[in-house]
Order: structure tokens, then C-alpha cells, then sequence
């Protein structure tokens, strides 16, 4: 024996190693990805804060004006077109998203 290692014996060792440190790793936590609840409670709230924005500009411009349902019947219209408007915008990040994990991991294969 020389006192030198086997390299084969030593490359069969660090593998060993590292499926088993694998096999150990935690798994991903499930909260980082969002679920299909977050996101569409998310689409509810972007719409409600819409409407709700707009109903607080329409009546307060009524208010100042004294022109009560001329304003709040406007600003309401253009709070539930702006929340469509950002959840449509929210749906097509999310398929965004969607669409490119599977080619990330076709890519790590």
C-alpha cells in the first residue's frame, strides 16, 4: 500500500454522500408556492379594492359637488373596469408562471 486513496473508491464515497445528503434534504415548504385559493382570494380582493376606491372618489366628489349620484355612479364603473382590468393582468401573470415551470425543469433534465 502506497497510502494514497483509491480515486474510484473515493468518487463511489462522495456519491454515496451526496444521494444520502439528497435523500435527507427537507422538502420545499408547500406555503412558497401560492395555492389556487390565495390567488383567486387575491382576484376578489383586486377587484372589491377597485370598487371600493371608486365608490370612495364618486361619493366624495358628490359630496364636494352636491351632485349626489352623478360621480359615485361614474367612479363605480371605472373602479370595477380598472379591478377587471388587474385581475385579467394578475391571471396572465399566474399562466405566465405556470407555463414556464414545466420548461425550467425540462431544462434541468
Amino acid at each position: 500500500m502506497s497510502g494514497e486513496p483509491d480515486p474510484k473508491r473515493l468518487k463511489a464515497l462522495e456519491e454515496k454522500l451526496a444521494a444520502a445528503k439528497k435523500a435527507r434534504a427537507p422538502k420545499p415548504r408547500a406555503d412558497e408556492h401560492y395555492s389556487a385559493a390565495s390567488q383567486g382570494w387575491r382576484m376578489v380582493i383586486e377587484l372589491v379594492s377597485g370598487l371600493g376606491i371608486g365608490f370612495g372618489i364618486g361619493y366624495g366628489l358628490d359630496w364636494f359637488f352636491g351632485t349626489m349620484p352623478v360621480f359615485l355612479v361614474l367612479f363605480i364603473l371605472l373602479g370595477f373596469a380598472a379591478g377587471v382590468k388587474t385581475m385579467l393582468r394578475t391571471a396572465k401573470e399566474i399562466q405566465d408562471q405556470k407555463g414556464a415551470e414545466p420548461s425550467a425543469r425540462d431544462e434541468g433534465e
